[in-house]
Order: C-alpha cells, then sequence, then structure tokens
C-alpha cells in the first residue's frame, strides 16, 4: 500500500513538475517585433500632412522597434515639426533622429522608435557621390525584457536607378555592423529588389527575412509592384523569422510597412 501511495505521489509530483518546466520553457520565447515604415516625410500621399494617420499605422503594428525613413527634423515642409519625437508622442515610445543631410531649413535622415530605452545610440555616414544625396544609418542598443540586449539599425539607401552608391553603402554597414557585440537587425528602405547587386552584398552576412521564393512587395503602397524595404539579421544562428507581414495604407505613405516577429535564441 504505501509503495503504491509512494508511485502515485511520484507520478503527480513528475506531472505537476512537467507543466511547470513546459510553462517555464514557454516564457523563455524572446520574440522582437520590427517595423520598417518609409513615411515621406510626413506629407501622407494626399498631402495633408497628418501625423496621426502615420502614428495609427505604427500603433496598428504594435511593433518592438520601428525604423523610419525619410524622416524631417523641423524642416519648413514638415511645418518646423521634430518628426521621430512627435510620433513618438503620439506611440508612446522612445524616438531618436540620425541626421543624413541638412534640409530645407531643418534636417532629413532616419529616425528610431522603441518601446525601450537605449543604452547607447551611434548615427554613421554612409559613403555617397558628390552631388547625390547623403545617406545615414542609425544605431540603437537596447536591453528587452528577458535582460538580453541587442542592436537594431535603420537605414536608407540611394535611390538611383545606377546601383554605385547602393553598393558602396550595403559594403560599409557590413564593414561596420558585423563587428557588433549584440545580435543585431538591420531595418529599412534598401531601394533595391531581392538578387540585386547591393541586396547580394547584405546577404553574403545578414539573413534576411523575407520568403525567397515569393517575397512579399512592399511599393508603391496601392498595388506593390516590387520589394524594396527589408528587415535583416545576424548573426544568423541567433534569430528566427516567425511571421512577416504588409502593412500597405495608401494614405499614410506611398511604401507599405513591412512587419516582421523575430524570436531571439539561445
Amino acid at each position: 500500500m504505501f509503495a503504491k501511495k509512494h508511485s502515485k505521489a511520484f507520478i503527480g509530483l513528475f506531472f505537476l513538475s512537467s507543466l511547470i518546466f513546459g510553462q517555464h520553457v514557454k516564457q523563455k520565447n524572446i520574440l522582437v517585433k520590427v517595423l520598417s515604415f518609409n513615411i515621406l516625410h510626413g506629407a501622407t500621399t494626399n498631402g495633408s500632412f497628418d501625423l496621426d494617420i502615420i502614428a495609427n499605422v505604427i500603433k496598428k503594428a504594435d511593433a518592438d522597434l520601428v525604423s523610419l525613413q525619410e524622416v524631417d527634423f523641423k524642416t519648413n515642409r514638415a511645418k518646423k515639426y521634430d518628426l521621430p519625437t512627435e510620433l513618438g508622442v503620439r506611440t508612446k515610445m522612445a524616438s531618436v533622429f540620425g541626421r543624413a543631410m541638412y534640409y530645407d531649413g531643418g534636417e532629413y535622415g532616419e529616425g528610431v522608435l522603441s518601446k525601450y530605452s537605449f543604452l547607447s545610440t551611434r548615427n554613421i555616414a554612409l559613403p555617397y557621390t558628390k552631388g547625390n544625396e547623403p545617406r545615414t544609418a542609425l544605431e540603437v542598443t537596447t536591453v528587452l525584457k528577458s535582460g538580453d540586449t541587442i542592436s537594431f539599425i535603420g537605414t536608407h539607401l540611394d535611390h538611383l536607378e545606377i546601383d554605385t552608391d547602393r553598393v558602396s553603402q550595403a559594403t560599409a554597414l557590413n564593414k561596420v555592423f558585423l563587428k557588433n557585440k549584440y545580435p543585431t537587425i538591420l531595418s529599412g528602405d534598401l531601394n533595391d529588389v531581392p538578387n540585386s547587386r547591393s541586396i547580394t552584398i547584405l546577404e553574403n552576412f545578414w539573413k534576411a527575412s523575407y520568403k525567397k521564393e515569393n517575397p512579399k512587395k512592399t511599393f508603391p503602397s496601392e498595388n506593390p509592384t516590387k520589394k524594396i524595404d527589408y528587415v535583416l539579421f545576424y548573426p544568423r544562428r541567433k534569430w528566427k523569422v516567425v511571421r512577416r507581414e504588409t502593412i500597405c495604407d495608401t494614405i499614410a505613405s506611398d511604401h507599405c510597412g513591412y512587419l516582421v516577429t523575430l524570436e531571439l535564441l539561445d
């Protein structure tokens, strides 16, 4: 009788331990939602300059980290607004701006929004041909709720048909950021299609989040015909793609937002 009771108690304890252990494993999944969104310097496609329309796309995505391209900082055309700060307030996210160039009475470049505070930020000027538009890469390093530290980069590569600057910019991104200490995500409007020279240079090291056989098209937002917005990550073994989707609001921007859920692996 004692042996039977002892056996039942052991089985019950084993079952309870399994449940607790299973929940523990499940809770250890570390998910990071990333949105790349070209915001058309806040203009909106109907010219209304309504920042709430843009903010609503970001809030709907519910991303942890957002890279913003075509970002104005106190320019005349943006009514002297600091767009990253304005969008940060509207979405209740931390914000930072990285200047690529002075423009129209203010500055123009990249923005990052985050649900988490920043350990550090840095803005890296990318190479460009004299007379072309300067480009930059804005990086933030942050600590997730899990306690894991990651880096996140937002960038916007050259848009010209000749890919000279895009190739040199992609090469520079590899040279600078592959030295990173922490698992890193690269997000932005790269202005080139899969299998192009610049994207291939990046993908020699970074893992792309899109499906090679059927990449989600991101431009233009009304009936998109090509993919030019990306989320990539490094090291490859540290990340796994859980979900990918596009958010195509034809008024908020001429680009679709590209939203990717990643899992940070042990």
